[in-house]
């Protein structure tokens, strides 16, 4: 999962926390964790905005050997090296990956057709599709013979790859690649001769890698990745890794910012001030601007100071709250809606912002209500309030009378709120009746509406918890809007119960169908790729070939939400279901789901590993793995 600019606040809010990687100074580590696919797209497409750029297969996994062997020398594990390549990805994932996927293909489309219309010509052979960087396409297969036997020519002929266990997750093993290592290091934790001083380093450009790691509670845990220069587009990184400049980011360090961040609390609480559970509600704040699984909550914007805000009203609700949010990947929802309540302050504060604007303009305009629908309300909301304080006055004064008291004024009851508390209430609640009936498509904005937008959310945030915690809650679970509901609108929320069915994980040409646009047909085998395209297909407004995408308060057009339909599992496999007969017994082969590899050196054995591309790489005449 990305936090788009989560990296970049991180890097400017806590500036030592990236430390140049330097050959003589790199510190020793046990385990190098590879999250894979970062390399491969880096090795397979560098540039997207190059349309002349081609490159062949046996170069693109050539330079993948290259990177593996450049990561591997630079860190130097003493005893795991671990690669993971990403599988079959929970439901909740694909909306992102299908977004993203459609994205990739009509930009691609886009800038073939700018640079034919210029007049330039361009190379007859294909250009890479990097939406085969899917599990379960024929690319994907190849890379995955080719990984293997580069682990074992390595571990058979380089001395420093001998002394290890080296694993191999690839996309045959369902789950994100980073999920798979954070399941391993779980696993490896849970055994009893576990050392708790084991030094973890975790390759990957993902900013979420930060709240992964942090999720460990390990004393020793650095991430690496590659230096990334901030520009306006999306941040760019350099080619070959020798040219490379490495960055070192100790989570220990991250450990003792957060410390220092949130240390003006420790003397309001009552209870102990614990830094482990304060980071267990850092992990939980950071999902509130946006992840892989859900959108930003409306106007919630790192780069307009969302973190802050969200650590600010975290540490002013916290000596109320009596302990602490997230419960080890469980959510406290008595606390948790305590803390969203504080923060829903928030809503108002920027549609206060809006209505201020809003007055200045009915000012020059001279209309009392900007809106029809609102300022029919707020007439009602005044005759209601004044029959009830007509009441409620002579209720006082018979009060006062049988008690033969002197005087009682009832200021409390009287004293009337100015007309512009009303107004704006009613237009607030009007400005986000607009946003749901806009963005989301609903005709009326009900109770139930909104109670439902609340338990979504919620059970959102849970679901993500307990994936970055324990693993997978629910493989077939997805957040059903493109949109999220405003903070004010999640109340109520401390009763719910919140329950998940485990599910199964998709099989790759399941996914595939799932995520890919008609434009990446060819990738599907031939029997499937007709639903993508035939207008008599039961599936069919699964792909459309246009589509909108809305920026939704983000500035660059790869943050914009693409509106696409989500996808019916059920109906989904239905129309698949008649296809299945018609898949060949390499494909079949392809639609699997296998376990992770372990390999080791040993020097008794030996055998001849045969070259998956001869005429490429030589076989391995003296294996020795195992």
């Amino acid at each position: 999962m990305g936090v788009p600019k989560f990296y970049r606040w991180i890097s400017e809010r806590y500036p030592c926390l990236s430390q140049v990687l330097k050959e003589h100074q790199i510190p020793e580590f046990d385990n190098l964790y590879l999250d894979m696919n970062g390399i491969i797209h880096q090795c397979s497409h560098p540039n997207d905005d190059d349309v002349h750029f081609r490159i062949s297969e046996d170069k693109i996994f050539a330079n993948i050997f290259h990177y593996l062997e450049v990561l591997f020398r630079i860190i130097k594990p003493r005893k795991v090296f671990f690669m993971a390549v990403d599988g079959v990805a929970p439901r909740a994932k694909m909306n992102q990956q299908r977004g993203r996927r459609f994205r990739s293909a009509k930009e691609a489309e886009d800038k073939i057709k700018k640079a034919l219309e210029k007049g330039e010509t361009l190379p007859t052979e294909a250009r890479f599709d990097s939406n085969c960087i899917t599990p379960g396409t024929e690319f994907m297969a190849r890379l995955n013979e080719h990984l293997k036997y580069f682990v074992n020519m390595k571990i058979s002929t380089d001395k420093s790859w001998q002394g290890i266990t080296v694993y191999l997750s690839g996309h045959e093993t369902p789950g994100e690649g980073e999920h798979k290592i954070m399941e391993f290091i779980r696993s490896e934790k849970a055994k009893p001769h576990h050392d708790p001083n084991t030094r973890h380093c975790l390759y990957g450009l993902d900013a979420d890698l930060i709240m992964l790691g942090l999720t460990s509670h390990e004393a020793h845990f650095a991430l690496l990745r590659e230096e990334v220069r901030f520009g306006g587009k999306k941040a760019q990184r350099a080619c070959a890794p020798e040219e490379t400049t490495f960055h070192l980011l100790h989570l220990s360090l991250m450990r003792e910012y957060i410390d220092y961040e949130f240390s003006p609390v420790k003397d309001k609480i009552s209870f102990e001030y614990d830094i482990e559970r304060i980071i267990d509600d850092w992990i939980l704040m950071g999902f509130l601007v946006g992840n892989d699984f859900i959108p930003h909550l409306p106007h919630l914007h790192i780069n307009h100071d969302a973190l802050p805000l969200l650590y600010r009203t975290y540490m002013a609700v916290l000596p109320e709250l009596g302990g602490y949010i997230n419960e080890n990947g469980h959510l406290n929802l008595e606390r948790f809606e305590k803390y969203l309540t504080r923060l829903s302050d928030f809503d108002r504060e920027h549609f206060s912002e809006v209505f201020v604007d809003l007055k200045w303009f009915e000012s020059k305009v001279g209309n009392k209500y900007l809106n029809e629908a609102a300022g029919i309300s707020a007439e009602e909301a005044r005759k209601n309030k004044q029959k009830k304080q007509k009441a409620q006055e002579n209720s006082i004064s018979l009060a006062a009378l049988e008690k033969n008291e002197d005087e009682v004024t009832p200021k409390t009851m009287l004293e009337d709120e100015p007309e512009d508390d009303d107004l704006f209430e009613t237009e607030f609640r009007q400005y986000k009746r607009t946003y749901y009936m806009t963005k989301m498509g609903v005709e009326v904005v009900s109770d139930d509406f909104l109670a439902d937008q609340a338990e979504c959310y919620v059970q959102a945030i849970q679901w993500i918890l307990h994936y970055y915690y324990h693993g997978v809650q629910s493989w077939s679970w997805y957040y059903p809007y493109h949109y999220a509901p405003y903070l004010s609108d999640i109340r109520n929320i401390s009763e719910l119960k919140i329950q998940f069915e485990l599910g199964k994980p998709f099989m790759p040409f399941e996914q595939l169908l799932a995520v890919l646009p008609a434009a990446s047909k060819d990738l599907l085998p031939k029997c499937y790729q007709h639903l993508m395209t035939c207008q008599d297909s039961p599936i069919i407004e699964y792909y459309p070939p246009d589509f909108k995408t809305d920026l939704n308060g983000k500035q660059q057009e790869w943050e914009a939400v693409v509106l696409i339909p989500f996808i019916d599992e059920k109906r989904l496999l239905q129309a698949m279901e008649s296809c299945n007969k018609g898949l060949k017994e390499e494909e079949k082969r392809r639609n699997t789901h296998s376990p992770c590899l372990m390999y080791w050196y040993e020097k008794d054995v030996e055998f001849q590993y045969l070259s998956p591309w001869p005429e490429k790489f030589p076989a391995i005449e003296r294996c020795h793995t195992r």
